[in-house]
C-alpha cells in the first residue's frame, strides 16, 4: 500500500439495495469479516423486522456489531461508536484491514469520520416529558433554543430532535456547539449501492417480512418487554403492533410499513448524496466494480 495508514472499506446505501448480499461476496473475496453498521441490528431477538443477516448467510460470513444488547437497553450512538472502534480496531490488527457495511449514516458517519458528541448521559424522565409533548411541538421548541440544529435533521425525526433538545435543557449549551471531529487513523474508502428498482425491492422485502414472521416476532418481544418497548414504535414493528392490537388488517400493514420504508430510503439517499458522497457501484455488476475499486485503494 502507498499510505501506511490501514484500509477501511464501507459499503453504504439505502435499505433493501442489497448490501448484505453483495456485502458477504466483498467480504469474500477479500477474506474480511464484516461490521454491521445498523442502528436497530445492534439489539437481539429483532431480526426479521431489521433484515438483519440470516443464521446461514453469518455461516458463511462472521457479522461483527449485531446482536449488542436486549432491546430494553439502549444503545446510543456515542456508546455504539465506542463499542464499534474497539471492534474495528482489532481486525484491522488481525487483519490490516477491516469491512463497515449498513445504512444508518449518523452511526456509520460517528465512526469512519469520528464525530465527538456531547458527553451528555441519557435523561429518560426528560424524554418522557418531550415525547409526550409531541414531534411538532419538540420542534417548535428546538427551533427556539438551537435553530441551526433544526437546519440539520429532518423535522419529523423524534429521535434527534429530543436528543438535541435533552442535551440543551440538561448542559445549558446547543448540541450543535458540543459537536466536533476527531478521525481514526484509517484510510477509508466510501462504496455506495443504490438500485434503479428500489421501490419494488421495498416492496417485496416488506410482503417477505410478514411472511416470514414480523408479526409473530413482535409478539414475542412483547411477551418479554412489554408493548411500550420505544423499539416497538419504529418501522415495521409499529405496523405489526398494530395488526397485534386489531387496529390495522394485514394488508393495510403492509401497505404502511412499505410506505415509510420508502420514505426512510429517500432520506437515506439525500444523505448518503450530502454527507458521504461515496463512490456509487456499477448495478450492472457491483461486485466486480467493487474489487477493483477496493483493489486500487489497496494497491
Amino acid at each position: 500500500m502507498n499510505s501506511s495508514k490501514p484500509l477501511v472499506i464501507v459499503l453504504l446505501g439505502p435499505t433493501a439495495s442489497g448490501k448484505t448480499e453483495l456485502a458477504i461476496e466483498i467480504a469474500n473475496h477479500f477474506k474480511l469479516d464484516i461490521h454491521n453498521i445498523d442502528s436497530r441490528q445492534m439489539y437481539q431477538y429483532m431480526d426479521i423486522g431489521t433484515a438483519k443477516p440470516t443464521i446461514e448467510q453469518q455461516k458463511i460470513i462472521k457479522h461483527l456489531l449485531i446482536n449488542l444488547s436486549s432491546p430494553d437497553k439502549k444503545i446510543n450512538v456515542k456508546q455504539f461508536q465506542e463499542i464499534a472502534t474497539k471492534s474495528i480496531s482489532y481486525e484491522i490488527e488481525k487483519k490490516k484491514n477491516a469491512f463497515l457495511v449498513g445504512g444508518s449514516g449518523l452511526y456509520m458517519n460517528s465512526i469512519i469520520y469520528g464525530f465527538v458528541t456531547p458527553q451528555v448521559p441519557p435523561q429518560e424522565n426528560l424524554r418522557k416529558q418531550f415525547m409526550n409533548l409531541g414531534q411538532k411541538e419538540c420542534w417548535e421548541l428546538l427551533k427556539l433554543c438551537d435553530p441551526q440544529t433544526t437546519k440539520k435533521i429532518h423535522f419529523a425525526d423524534q429521535i434527534r430532535t429530543v436528543r438535541a433538545l435533552e442535551v440543551f435543557y440538561t448542559s445549558g449549551k446547543t448540541i450543535s456547539s458540543q459537536q466536533h471531529k476527531n478521525p481514526p487513523p484509517w484510510k477509508v474508502i466510501e462504496l455506495g449501492l443504490d438500485r434503479n428498482d428500489l421501490k419494488d425491492r421495498i416492496t417485496q422485502r416488506t410482503k417477505n417480512m410478514y411472511k416470514q414472521g414480523i408479526i409473530e416476532e413482535t409478539k414475542r418481544i412483547i411477551k418479554s418487554y412489554g408493548r411500550d418497548l420505544p423499539l416497538l414504535k419504529t418501522m415495521g414493528y409499529c405496523e405489526a403492533l398494530s395488526v397485534i392490537d386489531n387496529s390495522l388488517d394485514l394488508d393495510q400493514a403492509i401497505e404502511i410499513t412499505t410506505k415509510k420504508t420508502l420514505d426512510f430510503a429517500k432520506r437515506q439517499r439525500k444523505w448518503f448524496r450530502n454527507k458521504n458522497n461515496p463512490t456509487w457501484l456499477n448495478n450492472k455488476n457491483p461486485l466486480k466494480d467493487a474489487i477493483i475499486k477496493i483493489e486500487s485503494a489497496l494497491s
